[in-house]
């Protein structure tokens, strides 16, 4: 890849480490570096360099956030059960100024009424749920069109 490549930050959240074992029925049975490396694989195509990064911890996931800026175009984030809960992660995402997409392989919407509340897609581009291991790389595309310009 060329220097004039976008640089793009995948965050998963909690228990994201376990797919393709945990609930596959509602996950899918792809597992997180099946998933990363598909990612990998468009980023090639959309002419930008992807980096993943999965953490149990709200706080590594933060971190992650403050330190990307300056230095990525966008964010692509599953934030898993931190969605409805964590104010520190909108807090960061905001605070960095990097546009990002959310992301969820499931319907949170169609699911229970907790999981229903995202404390982060009102700030987002947008969000992707439902279509499993899909809803990544919709979100990948849909995050490097912003990026370029290409959105509407």
């Amino acid at each position: 890849m060329g220097n004039d490549a976008l640089q793009i930050l995948v965050l998963h959240g909690p228990n994201l480490n376990l797919l393709g074992v945990r609930e596959p029925d509602v996950y899918g049975a792809r597992s997180l570096a099946q998933i990363d490396d598909g990612l990998s694989v468009l980023g090639q195509t959309l002419k930008a360099n992807v980096r993943c990064l999965q953490s149990n911890h709200e706080g590594v996931l933060v971190d992650s956030i403050q330190a990307a800026m300056g230095h990525v175009d966008g964010i692509l984030i599953n934030p898993a059960a931190l969605t409805h809960t964590s104010v520190a992660l909108r807090d960061s995402l905001l605070a960095s100024q990097i546009p990002f997409v959310e992301v969820h392989l499931s319907n949170i919407y169609g699911r229970e009424e907790f999981r229903r509340m995202s404390l982060l897609a009102d700030v987002a581009i947008g969000t992707v749920s439902g279509f499993g291991h899909l809803s990544y790389e919709l979100g990948l595309r849909a995050l490097v069109d912003h990026v370029q310009g290409d959105d509407h």
